[in-house]
């Protein structure tokens, strides 16, 4: 069993998952390019003090290039029955691409989804992981020093083989993308009602007890308005990782209906326009069909 892994990328994630493998009883040697969180100077240096009979790196930095490179790397410094576990939100496919290339040299692979966010390093992190059974087994001491308390089935899955721990948390945030429309649409209502309405945080906090609608997305919301209640202090900007586009791209060719996911994905998008051309040209053919009034752009 796996008791001292490596840890690639030491970021708002990579370095509270390092801080709770710690605690959990696991030996961590951490690799960032920052030499002030770093532990080690290179990738070289990390694999070196890494046990030599199973070498174990867990690969936390964003997807795409930045993962690319990382595991291009490895791949040149790792050697048979070595293990890599990639961590971030990197599409399914490329897993499956990256881990048929890392067994050329019997190098082993895992994708793991991981959810919790800054929150995990209190809290324990909800892990979905794709790979073989056998280097699952090997690892799983990291696992449970990572995921919440309690039994592992509520907070761990081996999902499948390779890709299966990347697509169950791409379907995870998809999930994610609803929930936090539908809560922010029902804020939004209730704050245009102010003239009945007169305790809007109030509201929302009394759902987070007995109601049907409690979650801990909803405590985040009560949390963001209690600190800033009219929510002034920010832009509409919202960004989108990735993830929902995949996951209603795989609704489109499994002709899986995703409407829910997809209204949620369109509405981030539209909060990137300062004007919107479409909702000119709907204001302007109702104004043409139908003569409705209309607002200048001034």
């Amino acid at each position: 069993m796996v008791t001292h892994i490596g840890l690639v990328g030491l970021g708002k994630m990579g370095n509270n998952m390092r801080a709770r493998l710690r605690k959990g009883g696991i030996e961590v040697t951490g690799f960032d390019p920052r030499p002030e969180v770093s532990d080690v100077a290179t990738l070289a240096d990390l694999a070196a003090a890494l046990p030599e009979e199973k070498r174990v790196v867990w690969v936390m930095v964003p997807a795409g290039e930045p993962t690319r490179g990382v595991l291009d790397q490895l791949g040149e410094i790792l050697s048979e029955g070595d293990i890599v576990i990639e961590g971030g939100n990197s599409h399914y496919v490329e897993d499956q691409e990256r881990a048929a290339e890392l067994a050329k040299n019997g190098i082993g692979y895992l994708d793991v989804g991981v959810s919790g966010g800054v929150w995990g390093l209190e809290n324990g992190y909800g892990l979905m992981v794709g790979g073989s059974a056998a280097d699952v087994e090997s690892v799983l001491p990291v696992f449970d020093a990572l995921r919440p308390e309690g039994p592992r089935e509520e907070g761990f899955v081996h999902a499948g083989g390779v890709g299966a721990g990347h697509y169950a948390k791409m379907v995870h945030n998809g999930i994610e993308y609803g929930l936090m429309q539908a809560y922010a649409e029902g804020y939004e209502l209730l704050a245009a009602k102010s003239d009945l309405i007169d305790d809007v945080h109030g509201t929302v906090r009394a759902w987070s007890r007995g109601t049907v609608v409690r979650s801990w997305l909803l405590d985040l919301m009560v949390k963001a308005l209690e600190e800033d209640p009219k929510l002034a202090l920010l832009d509409d900007w919202v960004d989108d990782s990735g993830e929902g586009r995949w996951t209603v791209d795989e609704g489109i060719d499994l002709a899986v209906p995703l409407p829910v996911i997809s209204a949620a994905l369109f509405a981030r998008f539209a909060s990137r326009q300062e004007q919107s051309p479409a909702m000119k040209a709907v204001a302007a053919l109702r104004q043409q069909f139908g003569g409705h009034a209309v607002k200048s752009a001034e």
